[in-house]
């Protein structure tokens, strides 16, 4: 967003503050050194845990999430997905006007560098480098076997005609290189555009019911930071709404526990909450060519030097490299859970260790009907807040994630996968019931995919309006995932640099679509 409004209105100065560094770690670079990235607190991870969740058995859910100029796309698994056109038009039919399918593909176009070149679903000289995987793992290519054995269609583009099917998944790469979305939209410099990284907004500062500047945290010592035209918050699903209680925008109860005058009381702030909740199938597989913990290292240090040569090999896969979109009833008018595949063992969002070679089947609720909340743990925005998404509040979800496991052991049971034998390392692999039901509270969590806290809609209770400003108070607007009203089918990423990609359209006060290229 930053970028394109730079490059929109040459006259206006933009900054862009980041709280975390303004440089990617060479873990993030190479795709496959994400599992290094995504299990662990850093300075490139925020590393929040979710408070405890009755639907988990009382566990406390992990929420890592990006920190530094890129966000989460300097951690996540790269996938590239935009969902189902349907989800878009659901929220122009709840009155978000000029956020249907067809209004944002132009976005979607102009974002996306395709490497298979541009055509009416996809853009070929976007910023965001997409491409096919090099190398597919065979294992990879078993699954997509397996999944058709089990009677589910291939799919070659999740993002063209039709989003139902399996296939390998195109990536956020660029000649096997991570193109996060720094790299991808500030790699030119801009003279109007300042990037001032290592500087964690504390406030959002007002007068008279109109935004004029932050307060941000910088070297120790703290400074204001004014805004002559408005104040964009970008911080996402747990950041943006914290942000705004912090800075007095909120239920106005709750900011009164912490100690902070109420300037607008908002209790849609934080509410809203949705992400994709996921069960893991494990499968210790004795193959050599699979990954384990004990020997991940190793495949990564052996494969630097030719993925620096740009040709390939293990370091330039982002190990999740298939999946799909299917359906659990063939009535369904939409695939209502994903799939990824890796071709390794990742337990507990690879926070738990195993020796064993073998395999790992995600699948998750698309459209879960759960709704959680954000609160403050504490006045302080640099503190974690309470991330709290009610995972399986419902008996929906439930149900829909017991038939994903059902359909996922079909295809695991399906001869292209079959043939290489295996063993189920949680539970027995046949549980049905109540037993299922408390293996999926005992085993599930979130895919990464957290939106919805800062409410788009026409209705008065909604946090931001269609144009994404912000009800209540004057120049400021949030543009990220906190803004949908409803969760996508798929992967975040994409939508949400075209939420960026239209935010500055907005701002620059553009009426027409942008043209595709």
């Amino acid at each position: 967003m930053a970028a394109r409004l730079a490059d929109a209105c040459p006259d206006a100065t933009v900054a862009l503050l980041e709280a975390g560094p303004a440089r990617a770690p060479i873990f993030s670079d190479v795709p496959f050194g994400l599992a290094l990235l995504v299990p662990f607190r850093s300075r490139y991870n925020y590393g929040y845990h979710t408070v405890p969740q009755a639907g988990l058995g009382g566990r406390r859910g992990y929420q890592p999430r990006g920190r530094g100029l890129g966000g989460s796309s300097l951690i996540n698994a790269m996938i590239y997905t935009r969902g189902h056109a349907g989800d878009y038009d659901d929220w122009a039919a709840a009155g978000c006007a000029g956020w249907s399918y067809a209004d944002l593909l132009p976005y979607f176009r102009r974002s996306e560098g395709n490497a298979r070149g541009a055509d009416a679903w996809h853009g070929g000289d976007g910023p965001l480098k997409v491409e096919d995987l090099a190398t597919p793992h065979p294992f990879s290519l078993d699954f997509i076997a397996a999944a058709e054995q089990a009677g589910f269609a291939s799919n070659t583009d999740f993002n063209g005609a039709t989003q139902e099917g399996v296939g390998l998944y195109q990536v956020f790469t660029e000649h096997g290189r991570r193109c996060n979305a720094a790299r991808a939209y500030l790699s030119a410099p801009r003279s109007n555009l300042h990037v001032v990284a290592g500087c964690h907004v504390e406030r959002i500062l007002f007068d008279d019911g109109r935004a004029t500047g932050v307060e941000v945290s910088r070297g120790g010592g703290s400074e204001r930071i004014g805004a002559r035209a408005e104040a964009v918050l970008c911080a996402g699903a747990f950041g943006s709404p914290q942000l705004l209680m912090c800075s007095g925008i909120g239920p106005a109860s709750h900011l009164r526990e912490h100690g902070i005058d109420v300037v607008v009381d908002r209790p849609a702030v934080g509410e809203n909450l949705q992400d994709h909740v996921d069960y893991t199938i494990n499968l210790a597989v004795p193959d050599r060519s699979l990954l384990s913990s004990a020997n991940f290292l190793p495949r990564f240090l052996g494969g630097y030097s030719r993925w620096r040569r740009g040709e390939g090999g293990a370091c330039a896969s982002n190990v999740c490299e298939a999946g799909g979109f299917v359906k659990t009833d063939p009535s369904l008018a939409r695939p209502d859970v994903q799939l990824h595949f890796l071709y390794g063992i990742v337990d507990r969002h690879n926070r738990r260790p195993h020796l064993d070679r073998g395999i790992s089947a995600h699948v998750c609720v698309l459209r879960p009907t759960s709704r959680g909340n954000v609160r403050l743990a504490h006045k302080d925005a640099g503190r974690a807040p309470l991330i709290d998404p009610r995972f399986l509040d419902t008996a929906n979800d439930m149900h829909a994630l017991e038939k994903g496991v059902q359909l996922l052991r079909r295809i695991l049971a399906a001869p292209a996968l079959a043939r290489h034998g295996g063993r189920v390392l949680h539970g027995s692999g046949d549980e049905t019931g109540e037993a299922l039901r408390a293996l999926i509270r005992r085993r599930a969590d979130t895919i990464y995919h957290p939106v919805g806290t800062c409410r788009m809609g026409a209705d008065a209770d909604s946090v931001v309006d269609p144009e994404l400003r912000l009800r209540g108070i004057e120049n400021v607007r949030v543009a990220d995932a906190s803004i949908m009203p409803k969760l996508i089918g798929g992967n975040t990423e994409a939508p949400s640099a075209v939420i960026g990609e239209k935010a500055a359209d907005l701002l620059a006060s553009r009426t027409s679509p942008p043209r595709n290229r």
